[in-house]
């Protein structure tokens, strides 16, 4: 189905014809005839806002599943949440909390949390509202190594041919100064991290989690990195509210971007692009307070 095609449905015997749900639209698939709200418009954005509004329930938007706001591990009042309802304290000490993790238990993650993860992502907003996410959960923690020995393999010749002087020089005298730049920036610390690896069985890359999220996009989607991050905050923050710790991998999504036979070994569809990869898993660390960030740039104008 294209992502425009209007699935809006208008009950004439509970429409009150109040109007709101044209206030609403961003698309003017709706219009008010003989005081009955009706589709005319050719193109929705499938947004659910007037679906959200109508104060009689006489709207329906059939591209949108019921089942996406159903939750394996929770119950969720599905009544409206009014702006400034929401303690901002509370919002505030959550996101200070959250704190990436590199130190996971072995036990795995059940496969229902992963789902609800997967469902609270797609809550976050999308370009044009296109919902165009894709995911692939591997939720084992051998399906986790697998990943990271095909990545690692990856920074393994990558690091071989950045360790080539005369290459480098020579891409440098083109134009190209990504490697030299990758060898003066990363080359040592990636190489450790891969002896690590190799040498120690130390997991470098996902830290022992036993739980994995990557999280890609369509064709159709028009900020495709955008909405991939956004759904990845929801994980991060969600995650952590049940009871998980969470790690954006961007080693990961860089390996990926290149060699784009990593995502076939898993089954990743080649037109689909990986922009966020969210390491997951029950946490072995604990804190004792928040603490700040580096002041940025702010202005007012």
């Amino acid at each position: 189905m294209n992502p425009r095609t209007v699935t809006t449905i208008v009950d004439p015997d509970r429409c009150t014809g109040c109007g709101l749900c044209l206030e609403v639209c961003p698309s003017d698939t709706l219009s008010l005839i003989d005081g009955i709200a009706v589709v005319t418009g050719e193109f929705s954005l499938s947004c659910g806002h007037c679906m959200a509004v109508c104060p009689v329930d006489a709207v329906k938007v059939t591209a949108l599943d019921d089942e996406m706001t159903s939750f394996e591990t929770f119950s969720l009042d599905k009544k409206w949440m009014k702006f400034g309802e929401f303690p901002t304290t509370d919002l505030a000490r959550l996101m200070a909390s959250r704190r990436s993790c590199r130190n996971f238990k072995t036990r795995p993650v059940e496969p229902e949390i992963l789902r609800d993860l997967i469902k609270l992502a797609i809550l976050s907003p999308s370009g044009t509202n296109s919902q165009e996410w894709r995911f692939t959960c591997l939720s084992s923690r051998q399906s986790v190594m697998n990943l990271g020995t095909s990545i690692k393999h990856f920074f393994q010749n990558l690091n071989k041919k950045a360790a080539n002087p005369f290459l480098r020089k020579g891409l440098r005298l083109v134009g190209v100064k990504a490697l030299d730049a990758y060898y003066k920036e990363y080359y040592a610390s990636v190489k450790d991290a891969m002896d690590e690896m190799e040498n120690q069985n130390i997991d470098r890359l996902f830290h022992g989690a036993t739980a994995c999220i990557l999280i890609g996009s369509g064709r159709e989607a028009s900020c495709p990195k955008e909405d991939a991050m956004l759904a990845a905050g929801n994980i991060l923050l969600t995650a952590h509210t049940m009871g998980l710790g969470s790690c954006l991998i961007g080693f990961a999504v860089e390996a990926m971007k290149t060699d784009k036979t990593i995502q076939t070994k898993i089954d990743i569809p080649k037109g689909e692009r990986i922009h966020a990869v969210v390491a997951l898993g029950y946490p072995d660390e604990t804190y004792q307070r928040i603490t700040g960030r580096r002041k940025p740039i702010i202005r007012f104008k």
